[in-house]
Formats: structure tokens, C-alpha cells, sequence
């Protein structure tokens, strides 16, 4: 498997399990072949319509967004899904 076939199968594997949910604003965010593992770690991004912000806080923050790591082994097998927490750094 490669790259692209990975991130592929993440995609449309995201879009199925969270169907009904109106997800929207997906994007890669990055991938990662873990060769221990021999497993592709796929992290994607979205927005969900109930995380937008109030419209009184539009100007200051944009949408919450939630990342998703999937982990694809070398045969395309879909391993796991698991949350990715950001950590925001501030100077």
C-alpha cells in the first residue's frame, strides 16, 4: 500500500462511520508509515455543524475541529481510530 491508497482509505472510512453526523471542512492532516508497526497512521481533520462557535464569538474564533488518527496496516486493513489531541503552544 501506498501513501495516497492510505490516505484514501482513511478518508472514505472516516466519511462512513461518521455519516449522519454532517460533517464538513475534512482535510488531511498528516500521515506517517510507522515501520515497527509496518502501519500507516493517518491523521485527518473536520468540523461538526454543533461545534461551530456563536455567532458572537465568530470574529474572535473560528470552528472547533477534530482530528482522528486512523492506523491502516500494509494490506489495507483498518486497525484502529483514535482521537489526536493539538496542543496549543503560546509565547
Amino acid at each position: 500500500m501506498d501513501v495516497q491508497s492510505a490516505v484514501q482509505k482513511a478518508r472514505a472510512y472516516l466519511q462512513e462511520l461518521f455519516q449522519g453526523e454532517e460533517i464538513e471542512d475534512i482535510g488531511l492532516e498528516e500521515v506517517v508509515f510507522d515501520e515497527e508497526s509496518n502501519e500507516w497512521k493517518v491523521t485527518i481533520g473536520f468540523s461538526r455543524p454543533w461545534e461551530k462557535p456563536n455567532i458572537d464569538f465568530a470574529l474572535s474564533e473560528g470552528p472547533k475541529r477534530s482530528y482522528k488518527v486512523i492506523r491502516i496496516d500494509n494490506n489495507g486493513t483498518i486497525k484502529s481510530l483514535m482521537d489526536r489531541t493539538l496542543t496549543v503552544q503560546r509565547n
